[in-house]
Parts: C-alpha cells; sequence; structure tokens
C-alpha cells in the first residue's frame, strides 16, 4: 500500500456494474439487483475455492469507492471475496458501512491506520476499529523521520510498542505493514530488523506484504519462519521476475504464492488480502487476482 496522497482516476459507476455484469455470463444487471447478484455470486465461488476466505485490501479499488461504494464493494463480494481490510471510510459511519457488509456478507477483520502523530490520537482510532467491527489495526506506511537511521527506527519502535499497549487494552490486536524500504541497510543491519528486535513481539504484530519483501530481493518464507507466530497478515500481490520485479495480478508473476500461504498458514498466517497498488483496471485486477487465489 502507497501513501493516501496519492490521487488516481476513479471508475464511474456504469464501469462497476458493467464488470459486475461481465462476471455473470453476460447477463444484463441492473442496478437494483447489484447486491442479490453479488451475494449469489460470493456463495458459488466459495463454495468451490480451496483456500477459504479470500480478502481484499480496499486501497486496491480506492478510485472506485470515491465514485461509488455501494456499486464497488458489490462488484468485489461477486468476484468472490469475502472479507476486507479498510483503508479509509469515505466519510460514512461504522453503522453505515457495517450494513453495507452485511448485504454482502462480507467481514471487516483488519484496517490501515496512519500512525497518529502523537500517541493522544489512538483512542479515536481504537473506538472506530470497535465500531467497524475490526479486530486488528495495521500502521501501513511511515515517513522518512521514522526512518533510515538507527535512531530513526528506534523512534518509531518506540511509538509501535506504545500504540500496541494502548491497542490490546482496548481489546484490539496491533501490527505493522513492510514496504521495501525497511529492508534497507542500516549500518551492518537493515529497519527491519531494527523494528523487529525492538518491538514487543506479544504485542506488534507483522501484516508482511509478499511484493514488497520481494522487490526487496528477501525471501518472505525466511522472515515467516524467522517471526513464527508473529506475521498474522499478509498482502498477496505478485512480482515479475529480477531486476525489475515490477507489481503484478496475483498469479501473473513469479511469486509461489501456494506455498507461501500453505507454510505461511503453519506458521501463524491468519489472513491474506490482494492488493495491487496501482491497478489500470482495480476490478479486473481483483477478478484476475481472485480467480489465481482459488487454484491455491
Amino acid at each position: 500500500m502507497e501513501p493516501a496522497s496519492f490521487s488516481h482516476s476513479a471508475l464511474s459507476r456504469r464501469e462497476v456494474l458493467r464488470l459486475l455484469a461481465a462476471g455473470m455470463a453476460g447477463s444484463a444487471v441492473l442496478p437494483a439487483l447489484a447486491a442479490a447478484a453479488s451475494t449469489a455470486d460470493s456463495r458459488h465461488v466459495a463454495a468451490r475455492r480451496r483456500i477459504g476466505r479470500i480478502g481484499l485490501q480496499l486501497y486496491t479499488v480506492r478510485s472506485a469507492l470515491a465514485k461509488d461504494i455501494e456499486g464497488t464493494i458489490a462488484a468485489v463480494a461477486a468476484a468472490g471475496i469475502t472479507e476486507l481490510e479498510f483503508a479509509g471510510y469515505y466519510g460514512k459511519t461504522p453503522a453505515w458501512w457495517s450494513a453495507l457488509l452485511k448485504r454482502h456478507t462480507l467481514t471487516a477483520p483488519a484496517t490501515h491506520e496512519a500512525l497518529p502523530v502523537t500517541d493522544d490520537g489512538w483512542p479515536a482510532i481504537f473506538d472506530r476499529a470497535h465500531g467497524m467491527g475490526h479486530e486488528i489495526v495495521i500502521v501501513p506506511f511511515v515517513g522518512n523521520n521514522y526512518r533510515g537511521t538507527r535512531d530513526n527506527w528506534m523512534t518509531l519502535s518506540e511509538r509501535l510498542n506504545t500504540g500496541a499497549q494502548k491497542a490490546k487494552a482496548a481489546g484490539l490486536q496491533f501490527a505493522y505493514h513492510n514496504h521495501d524500504f525497511e529492508f534497507a541497510p542500516v549500518g551492518d543491519t537493515t529497519g527491519y530488523e531494527i523494528l523487529t528486535a525492538n518491538t514487543d513481539a506479544s504485542l506488534v504484530k507483522l501484516e508482511l506484504d509478499l511484493y514488497w519483501a520481494v522487490k526487496a530481493g528477501r525471501d518472505p518464507l525466511e522472515i515467516m519462519t524467522a517471526h513464527k507466530g508473529r506475521v498474522i497478515c499478509c498482502h498477496v500481490k505478485d512480482a515479475s521476475a529480477a531486476p525489475e520485479r515490477t507489481m503484478l495480478d496475483v498469479g501473473a508473476g513469479t511469486i509461489d504464492f501456494k506455498m507461501l500461504l500453505d507454510k505461511g498458514r503453519a506458521l501463524g498466517l491468519t489472513h491474506w488480502f490482494i492488493e495491487h497498488d496501482q491497478p489500470t483496471d482495480a476490478l479486473a485486477s481483483v477478478k484476475a487476482s481472485v480467480a489465481a487465489m482459488l487454484r491455491y
């Protein structure tokens, strides 16, 4: 996931519904029927899948959501998504979201929340998580003031420890999501090693972005093995061959997701969320990635 400040063109409602209809053998689907159709389709797909539930980080479809929340959620449910990881709420209340998710038989176990400026910001974040029914609050990204040097990584470690303690008191799990910059050298170590060594492993869990780890030249299985029981979530997106390692839809690149998800679950992985940071066609990307996930 990238910082939310990036702007991208949004899909129209017509495009959302066109993709939804295309996923239903060419049937003409009226907007009024989209909710029922999405629920029926998602149950049909769920009955065929091997991996069980399939999650989606909603950052993937942020442009579509900005234009049409209800149509986009209907479309991702119809594609076979069963659980969501949030990255913003588009001005809607938890009650509004809860009703929409219930309509499409979706759950929302996790959310991405920016590190608040001060620790006084945590209570509002955790209250929102409770209202949404989230179980895990994940810090997805940090700026240069928290990375690059050992002191910066140590400061971030302290902030995460405090946030995790407060999350525990609020009855929530807490985690940190990586990009590739965590694996850049810091003297004879890396930011990721500093961070994981100086945060409480029982409280600060990890969401491993498989693509960004591979992009950095790291082996995701080695990371999950080294942090057994700590990597509870992952982002599933593919990479082309080295050295480019371009981000791709699941199944279109070189990452062995079947192996990683099989072994990862034995090492403590409980949630896996499809994501693409910059999809050309977000809903088409989701459908392609779900189709690949059904093989795992």
